[in-house]
C-alpha cells in the first residue's frame, strides 16, 4: 500500500471530521477503488452508486436538512474531495457528484415547490442532477450564452444547445441558463429542465480523460418548459450562476491536490519497491529530491486550501485568491503527475495505473470550473492589480 502522507494534525478538522474521513475512506476502498479500471474502460458507473453514496451523507453535503441534506462544512467537502481522490479516477467524483453544481441554484434561489421536487430524491441517489451552462461557441463566456427561452403563455420556448456537460447523458434535472432577455448577463435566466421534455435530446462524448463520467452535448429544437420551473427571477440567473463558484472551485481545488498526494504516494511506494542500479530506486538522491519537491508542493497547497475554506466558514468572500487557489492546485497536480509518471518509468505509460490515469486527467482540472486564463484574470480584477 502506498505510503501514508495525509497530514497528522490540523488545527482545522475536529473529531466528527475525523470520523468522517474514516467512514469515506472505508467507502471508496469498498465500492470504488476495486472496481475503476473496469468502470473507465466501460466508460460508465453503476448508477446504483450514487444510493450508496447518499447512505453514507456524501451526496448531503452541505445541503439544508430540511430537504434531505446534512449541512457539512466546507472541510467535510474538502475531505470527500480527497478521499474520492483515492480511487485515483476523476471521472467517478465528476458524475457522481454532478449535483453539486447543478442543486446549488436551486436551493439558492428556487422555489419552494421546485426544491420539494429535486432535492429531496437527488440527495436520496434516486435522482440525478446536471448544470448546462457551457455552449458549443462560449466556453467559459457565460454573459454571452446564445440558448434562448421565449415566454409561450405558461411555457418557455427553448432553443438552442450545451456542451461538456457532466451527467449530461443519465441526468433527470438539468439546471440550465438561457437567454430570456437582451444581451449580457441581465438576460440570463436558469430553467429546469427534464429528462425527456419533447425536444430535449444529448448525443454522449468521448473525452481524454475521465473515461467512466458521462458527458455530453445537449440540444433543445422548441423545447417547452413549464414556467414554474424557472429557478429565481427572470434574468437574473447570471448572478445564480456566479453565487456557487466559490465553493465549486474549493471543491475542484481540493480534488486536484487530493490526486496530486495520491501520485505522491504511489511514487513513494513504488521507489521504495523498485530495485535498480543495485538498490532501491529511492536510495537515488535525485529520486528523494523528486519525492521532497513533490511534497513541498503539496503541503503549501493544502495550507492555502485549508486557509481559505476558513475563511469562507466565517463569511468572507475571497474571490480573487480561491481563483488562484484553484490554479495553484491545478499546477501542483501536474507537477506531481509528471513526476509520478517520471518515475514510474515505462510502468507509468500503462492504464491501469493510477498515475498515467491522473496525468491524463490533469488538463479538464485547469480547465473546468473556469480556465486558467480567466482565473488569472478574475483574481488580478478583484485583487487590483490594474493600474
Amino acid at each position: 500500500m502506498p505510503a501514508e502522507t495525509l497530514p497528522a494534525k490540523s488545527p482545522f478538522y475536529t473529531p466528527e471530521h475525523l470520523a468522517f474521513r474514516d467512514a469515506m475512506r472505508r467507502f471508496v476502498a469498498r465500492e470504488i477503488s476495486p472496481h475503476v479500471d473496469a468502470w473507465d474502460e466501460a466508460e460508465s458507473f453503476p448508477v446504483d452508486l450514487y444510493r450508496k453514496a447518499a447512505e453514507i451523507g456524501l451526496l448531503g453535503l452541505g445541503f439544508p436538512q430540511s430537504h434531505g441534506g446534512n449541512d457539512g462544512d466546507l472541510f467535510m467537502t474538502i475531505i470527500a474531495a480527497q478521499e474520492l481522490a483515492r480511487c485515483g479516477a476523476g471521472g467517478v467524483l465528476a458524475s457522481l457528484l454532478s449535483h453539486t453544481i447543478g442543486c446549488p441554484p436551486i436551493v439558492n434561489v428556487g422555489s419552494e415547490a421546485l426544491q420539494q421536487r429535486v432535492l429531496p430524491p437527488v440527495l436520496r441517489g434516486e435522482k440525478i442532477s446536471a448544470l448546462g451552462i457551457t455552449e458549443p461557441s462560449g466556453g467559459s463566456d457565460v454573459a454571452n450564452l446564445k440558448t434562448t427561452a421565449r415566454r409561450d403563455g405558461d411555457h418557455y420556448v427553448v432553443n438552442g444547445s450545451k456542451t461538456f456537460i457532466t451527467s449530461g447523458m443519465r441526468a433527470d434535472f438539468y439546471t440550465v441558463a438561457v437567454r430570456t432577455g437582451g444581451p449580457g448577463p441581465g438576460g440570463v435566466s436558469l430553467l429546469l429542465i427534464e429528462k425527456g421534455t419533447p425536444g430535449f435530446t444529448q448525443t454522449p462524448l468521448r473525452k481524454m480523460g475521465w473515461w467512466c463520467s458521462d458527458t455530453a452535448t445537449l440540444y433543445f429544437d422548441n423545447c417547452r418548459v413549464p414556467v414554474e420551473n424557472l429557478v429565481g427571477v427572470e434574468n437574473q440567473g447570471f448572478k445564480a450562476i456566479m453565487k456557487n463558484f466559490n465553493r465549486e472551485r474549493i471543491f475542484l481545488a481540493a480534488g486536484a491536490n487530493g490526486f496530486a498526494r495520491v501520485c505522491l504516494d504511489e511514487a513513494l511506494a513504488w521507489s521504495r519497491e523498485r530495485e535498480m542500479f543495485g538498490g532501491k530506486l529511492i536510495d537515488q538522491q535525485v529520486t528523494r529530491h523528486k519525492l521532497a519537491d513533490m511534497a513541498m508542493h503539496v503541503e503549501a497547497t493544502q495550507a492555502m486550501l485549508e486557509l481559505l475554506a476558513w475563511r469562507v466558514e466565517q463569511g468572507d468572500t475571497p474571490v480573487g485568491e480561491i481563483c488562484l487557489l484553484k490554479n495553484q492546485a491545478t499546477q501542483t497536480m501536474a507537477y506531481c503527475a509528471s513526476e509520478a509518471v517520471q518515475l514510474h518509468g515505462g510502468a507509468g505509460f500503462m492504464r491501469g495505473v493510477k498515475v498515467e490515469r491522473i496525468y491524463r486527467e490533469v488538463k479538464v482540472n485547469a480547465i473546468g470550473g473556469g480556465a486558467e486564463e480567466v482565473m488569472r484574470d478574475l483574481a488580478a480584477r478583484q485583487l487590483g492589480f490594474y493600474a
